[in-house]
């Protein structure tokens, strides 16, 4: 049966899927408004779906919506955070399709695949429930700064974040009183509390406030090489100006490989950029320059 439902039914049912489990609620409005289609024809597919799966949403009056069961077991969907944070990154609204492995624009396209650092889906499912809720979260957290081995603290996360290279969690730290990063892969247990969040991104300063990196070309660079990065980098002024939020500026300079020794030492065919308003951003990115 589940090989006769046509690709776009399989496109809702998957969503269904992938909004409950990781926001804890799927409702008929977010169905009808992600698809574009009528309340009548969601509440459709909302039946349809508990007909296939009885045991996986429990209807819930207090959110006029479907929450995920103790025995939630996916039956359309990839649910592996190796799927899904993509899939949030880029809102999208479904996992694969008709043809996966096809190229849909006949480009084929090469992915560098690095080491996986994610933590388990019953984990991230937590952590972006109590994102999308507002609620506290109780973690256990492998912090390489901590002597201890499973440190219990209580979080209140805001945002997921991708830095080019791994993961994190952007979140108020109760112990600490302050935002911090939580690397998602540190996550040994995650358990999301019905209990509201008491802050939020608008009080995290280094999240609200935008700041302009200003980089150049590597001074030891010949002037060929700077001309060319100059384009590559779309500046026809010399000046390379990326707006970025405080608290990502450290994984911006990472990333791009940029020269944040004092007086520009390191080698210039690695490290091609150097930072023009280093006394304006280094308050903010303090571990990033050397």
């Amino acid at each position: 049966m589940l090989n006769e439902i046509k690709w776009a039914t399989r496109q809702r049912l998957q969503y269904i899927e992938l909004r409950a489990y990781y926001t804890g609620v799927v409702t008929r409005s977010d169905v009808a408004r992600a698809f574009a289609i009528s309340d009548a024809a969601a509440t459709k597919d909302l039946k349809f779906y508990s007909d296939i799966a009885p045991e996986n949403l429990i209807y819930k009056h207090a959110v006029f919506g479907f929450v995920p069961s103790s025995e939630f077991k996916e039956v359309f969907a990839d649910l592996s955070p190796a799927t899904v944070l993509p899939m949030l990154e880029a809102n999208l609204t479904v996992i694969g399709g008709p043809n996966p492995d096809d190229s849909v624009f006949g480009i084929p396209v090469e992915n560098m695949i690095l080491p996986n650092r994610l933590p388990d889906k019953t984990v991230l499912s937590q952590i972006s429930r109590a994102i999308h809720n507002q609620k506290k979260l109780l973690v256990s957290y492998r912090s390489l700064s901590d002597k201890a081995t499973d440190n219990k603290r209580i979080i209140e996360p805001h945002s997921l974040v991708n830095t080019g290279f791994r993961w994190h969690v952007r979140a108020y730290n109760e112990d600490t009183f302050d935002f911090r990063d939580f690397v998602l892969s540190r996550f040994v247990s995650a358990e999301c509390l019905d209990e509201d969040a008491e802050s939020s991104a608008q009080y995290d300063d280094d999240w609200s406030e935008i700041i302009s990196v200003q980089l150049t070309p590597h001074p030891k660079l010949d002037k060929e090489k700077q001309d060319s990065l100059l384009i590559d980098y779309g500046s026809n002024e010399g000046v390379i100006t990326i707006k970025v939020r405080r608290a990502l500026i450290g994984y911006l300079l990472q990333q791009l490989s940029v020269d944040t020794t004092a007086n520009h030492d390191l080698n210039p065919n690695k490290y091609q950029l150097i930072v023009l308003n280093r006394d304006e951003i280094e308050p903010f990115a303090a571990w990033a320059f050397s």
